[in-house]
């Protein structure tokens, strides 16, 4: 296992609404994920201790861009991102193709899924690479009535500027995850990479201002969010990375100090669910499915 400490607990949560001071728009997609030789990703995928790859979805779900578990047991639901049709695809924990769901409702930028313990899933389509959305949404949808879909509608309490300056561009989400009757939203910074802002909306359909809870020293691009069945391991997925932060409550995990794995080889990830309390699941958009095993 490879993991890199990051900053002391004292830094690692910033509890004010001030944005992020932020570089020039870089990508570690090239150096990471996308570029470079394939052999030599696999290579380096094999190479991290407790990561197996289990099966590929390329032919079953386009650009894999979420995952959570299905109501059958050892299934999952995955999606692809904007430009694929508003489709929840199952699978097996091997990769396997069970059924299509077709969602009432646009796929604009699909980015991250989750559910409540009631069975409602929370489509996340509040992808907005150049921060200029206007119309960021959460879907709340039972697979077993795929066209009656509740349209959980928000904006940023911080954002004025459409877009705003290039080093204030915070406010990509690609990661979320429902908790304690809300829907928390986790933002990728597409700016200096180090910062990832919480927000929460309520569970239920309706117009709101998010609400900015706490900002993350995270040092990387989130892509997917996870929160064990016990409450007390967040696991926020990276772009060739994983983050973990424990604690005994919600607001523990909130401020402790990240631990960083690398999964350099792994491809661009970008999908995370906890098999059991120990493992992940994982997907990226090259169509692998990777299984993770947990210190």
């Amino acid at each position: 296992m490879r993991f890199i400490p990051l900053l002391p607990a004292a830094l690692a949560i910033l509890l004010t609404a001030s944005c992020s001071e932020a570089q020039s728009d870089k990508s570690i997609a090239s150096n990471k994920v996308k570029g470079g030789d394939r052999r030599k990703d696999k290579d380096a995928a094999a190479a991290i201790a407790g990561l197996r790859r289990v099966g590929s979805i390329k032919n079953v779900v386009p650009e894999s861009s979420g995952l959570a578990p299905a109501e059958t047991s050892g299934n999952y639901y995955s999606f692809g991102d904007d430009g694929n049709a508003p489709t929840l695809y199952e699978i097996t924990s091997e990769g396997k193709p069970v059924r299509t769901i077709d969602v009432n409702a646009p796929n604009i930028d699909w980015e991250s899924l989750s559910r409540d313990p009631q069975g409602n899933y929370y489509i996340g389509d509040c992808g907005n690479n150049e921060s200029t959305r206007r119309d960021l949404a959460i879907y709340r949808v039972r697979p077993d009535a795929p066209k009656q879909v509740g349209k959980i509608s928000f904006s940023y309490p911080d954002q004025s500027e459409f877009p705003p300056k290039k080093k204030q561009r915070n406010f990509d989400c690609e990661a979320s995850l429902w908790h304690d009757g809300k829907v928390w939203l986790f933002t990728k910074d597409r700016a200096q990479e180090s910062t990832s802002k919480v927000y929460t909306v309520p569970e239920q359909p309706g117009d709101y201002t998010a609400k900015l809870v706490a900002k993350l020293a995270i040092p990387g691009e989130v892509t997917d969010a996870a929160l064990r069945s016990d409450g007390r391991r967040l696991v926020l997925l990276g772009r060739g990375e994983l983050f973990i932060l424990d604690g005994n409550t919600w607001a523990d995990i909130l401020k402790a100090t990240p631990r960083r794995v690398d999964l350099t080889g792994a491809g661009q990830t970008e999908g995370v669910a906890f098999k059991d309390d120990n493992t992940l699941l994982i997907t990226t958009e090259q169509g692998d499915l990777f299984e993770f095993k947990l210190p």
